[in-house]
């Protein structure tokens, strides 16, 4: 056995530092299965050096082809000689066993005390295997479903030799400007919660030592989503009540579920970036929620310190950096090159190393990687579990269930299976790339199935497929953007006479998969290109359209929902795209999903969400019509297009006897509510059962309207079931500006519907 492989290949027996016997190095440590792991992590502290310490603070991007030569000049000669010499903790981007394993084996069989790396990557919504885009999954609202979907991400990307994601993205936002809206929940911050959850624990499982699990990451900490006009790597202001009640719940929600990594944000907050906030990373996260995990740094966002004007040189910001408590350096380079000075020189006290290199440690003993440092890299179980025909079952499921149904009148939908002649229009409609979303580096190009291949399924119809006018593809994941002409009309004529001869028209529009995703952000989310056009042309010949979205944000499609019968929010739907399309279109699946984000009217009624503060002179004031000064637009009403919370179904369901077990309550009693839900249509169908509640007096102005609670029912047609909710001091409280949870006498209303546009309401006192 090569003795610099020895530390992974111990014999766990006693917790004790052992000296050296003649077929030992000195360095071999042996420890006791049944010890916790912080004394194995405590026992290897004592035996490292201060330089080897801080590589354990480092992380580096794949630098080489790892099957290749070894680098030998630049940049990645440094890394290489960091590589061998125990100074890298982490690598991420690297990605299949032979790759993983490859640069595993340096690290530990080169190293001095061969501490194994933790293998990153972007494992966002899949890894070969593509579920929908976060945001389309969140309009699932179904947490099991959200559950599995990481499940499969996990296995698939632990079967490549990756142990370590960089998801969820719990960042509430209510800019669908911003391009990253994509890969979080929307704007709520109980459903974002509910769904941060189900990620954790569909990534980490209930034993993360388990070779199918990953450890997951809760990025961007904090309030990232509120950056300013939706613009990517902007500034953030906004106050503590919103930092406090919107913001970070997501956030808390990820610690509660043993999220092992947290990943800080690229803004400010109160005038300091994240990556130096103390407030954030050591007085909330590790100290008040006692976040037992470690803190990486975004992308070189240490070295982006100086460029915030927050640290005067490198050598400041890695004080400041880990003076905050982030705790690992991704590519700034920062850490392994002035670290060891600042210590030596009293700046920095080694305790904080001392305390990152535990949390990095710990949780490399938690993934199993001193037990087997090659546990991820097992080539055939890559052949068998990377897309393994169970996984493509499973986003299939997941992606019917995001699909939301915004419009349909005269029963447009479902389409006949038979007898009819339809024409498919738009570039998206015969798109194998754009439905894999943004996020899926390492999928391949391509392979997503598209509208035109789900449709041509089925049989029964005449189907005809015109592409009309090109999409923006944008920029591909790290390359500029691609030049295609959008304006060209040449083929709107060939789209037209198909949809002139057509009894039905399916038009898929939106944006392309590039189009959303981080740094596309966009000050116009109307349809790109001419699409617009094109619908409106159409429409002129037939006006039997069913429009199908497909995109990675809310669009302002005003025209759309005046004009056109029939509207389906599509998303970018992952692998089985098409298939979860056309299953819907055609009736073989009743659309259940409900909208996660509110879509405006119009680009200035951004930002637009549910939950808003009632003022002084609030937006529903109908006291006075006639009144000009109360909080409205003088050109658009101020109601969104669709609400948060909106879905429709090929059935319809009827809300009646909302009741609470009494009338006044304490502080520390369970509040029963009750409600009975019907199917009054002809088709089964499944429903989300949606509670809000309304504190209308408190010390600090709360929402109009905040959900507390959502239920997934499925209804044959005529029956009715009771669906009973539960409200406490949990639910009931939030938090003061100091960031302490609060819970105050009062009177509460309560509302109950399928969308945040409730039907039903009633009111309680909390003594």
């Amino acid at each position: 056995m090569n003795i610099k492989f020895k530390f992974i290949t111990y014999i766990i027996v006693t917790i004790t530092f052992m000296a050296c016997t003649d077929n030992q190095n000195e360095d071999t440590i042996i420890y006791s299965k049944i010890d916790p792991i912080n004394k194995k992590v405590d026992s290897l502290i004592k035996i490292m050096t201060l330089r080897e310490k801080i590589g354990q603070m480092n992380q580096y991007n794949g630098f080489w082809d790892v099957t290749g030569p070894v680098p030998n000049e630049g940049d990645a000669e440094e890394k290489y000689e960091h590589l061998k010499n125990g100074l890298v903790g982490s690598m991420l981007s690297v990605r299949g066993t032979k790759a993983v394993k490859a640069v595993q084996k340096i690290a530990v069989e080169e190293s001095r005390l061969g501490i194994p790396l933790i293998i990153g990557f972007d494992v966002i919504h899949g890894y070969k295997t593509l579920s929908p885009i976060p945001l389309a999954e969140a309009a699932s609202w179904d947490l099991e479903a959200i559950e599995k979907s990481a499940q499969v991400a996990a296995a698939e990307a632990s079967a490549a030799g990756i142990n370590w994601t960089f998801a969820p993205m719990v960042d509430i936002s209510r800019d669908p400007r911003w391009g990253r809206v994509m890969e979080g929940a929307g704007e709520d911050p109980f459903l974002g919660s509910k769904i941060a959850t189900a990620r954790v624990n569909g990534f980490q499982g209930d034993d993360l030592s388990k070779p199918n699990t990953i450890a997951a990451c809760a990025k961007h900490f904090a309030a990232y989503g509120f950056s300013e006009a939706g613009k990517e790597y902007n500034t953030v202001d906004i106050g503590s009540s919103t930092l406090h009640n919107m913001a970070l719940p997501p956030f808390k929600a990820a610690v509660d579920a043993n999220v092992k990594t947290f990943m800080n944000a690229f803004n400010e907050y109160n005038g300091v970036p994240a990556t130096g906030n103390k407030y954030l990373l050591r007085d909330i996260l590790k100290k008040k929620w006692d976040f037992k995990g470690f803190v990486i740094s975004d992308w070189a966002s240490i070295k982006e310190l100086v460029v915030w004007g927050y640290a005067q040189d490198n050598k400041d910001a890695a004080k400041m950096a880990a003076i905050a408590g982030s705790d690992m350096d991704m590519e700034s380079h920062i850490y392994v090159h002035e670290l060891e000075q600042l210590v030596k020189d009293g700046v920095i006290e080694e305790s904080i190393i001392d305390d990152a290199v535990r949390r990095i440690l710990t949780v490399k003993f938690e993934l199993g990687l001193f037990d087997d440092p090659y546990r991820y890299c097992d080539e055939t179980r890559e052949k068998e579990v990377v897309n393994s025909p169970k996984h493509l079952d499973a986003v299939l499921d997941i992606a019917k269930k995001s699909i939301v149904l915004l419009k349909n009148e005269n029963n447009l939908l479902p389409l006949k299976k038979e007898g009819q002649n339809i024409a498919l229009i738009g570039a998206l409609a015969n798109e194998k790339n754009s439905p894999l979303g943004s996020w899926r580096i390492a999928s391949k190009d391509n392979t997503g199935v598209s509208v035109l291949e789900g449709m041509q399924e089925y049989k029964g119809n005449d189907l005809v497929y015109k592409k009309g006018t090109d999409v923006t593809v944008g920029p591909t994941q790290f390359v500029n953007e691609i030049e295609i002409n959008t304006a060209d009309k040449s083929e709107f004529k060939d789209a037209i006479n198909a949809a002139k001869a057509a009894d039905v028209v399916v038009m898929v529009l939106g944006e392309h998969g590039f189009q959303s995703g981080e740094a596309r952000s966009r000050t116009d989310i109307n349809l790109p290109g001419v699409q617009q056009e094109l619908l409106e042309e159409v429409y002129k010949v037939n006006k039997n359209i069913v429009l199908v979205l497909n995109n990675g944000r809310p669009l302002t499609i005003n025209w759309a929902d005046e004009h056109i019968p029939a509207i389906v929010e599509a998303w970018q739907l992952g692998t089985q795209a098409g298939h979860a399309i056309a299953q819907v279109l055609y009736g073989d699946y009743n659309p259940s999903g409900k909208l996660p984000m509110t879509f405006p009217r119009n680009i200035g009624q951004i930002p637009i969400y549910y939950n808003y503060k009632n003022t002084g002179r609030p937006a529903s004031d109908k006291n006075n019509p006639s009144l000009v000064f109360w909080s409205h637009y003088s050109d658009v009403e101020n109601t969104p297009l669709y609400p948060f919370g909106h879905g429709l179904s090929y059935t319809t369901f009827k809300y009646e006897n909302l009741a609470l077990n009494k009338a006044i309550f304490n502080s520390d009693e369970d509040i029963n509510i009750s409600v009975e839900v019907s199917n009054t249509g002809k088709v089964t169908g499944k429903e989300v059962v949606q509670l809000y509640i309304r504190d209308l007096v408190a010390s600090v102005t709360r929402p109009v309207k905040e959900l507390k609670g959502f239920e997934l029912i499925k209804l044959a047609p005529g029956e009715t079931k009771t669906v009973n909710f539960v409200l406490n001091k949990e639910t009931l409280g939030f938090y003061s500006n100091e960031g302490n949870f609060i819970i105050e006498p009062g009177t509460f209303q309560i509302f109950v519907g399928g969308s945040s546009y409730t039907i039903l309401d009633t009111r309680f006192e909390l003594k």
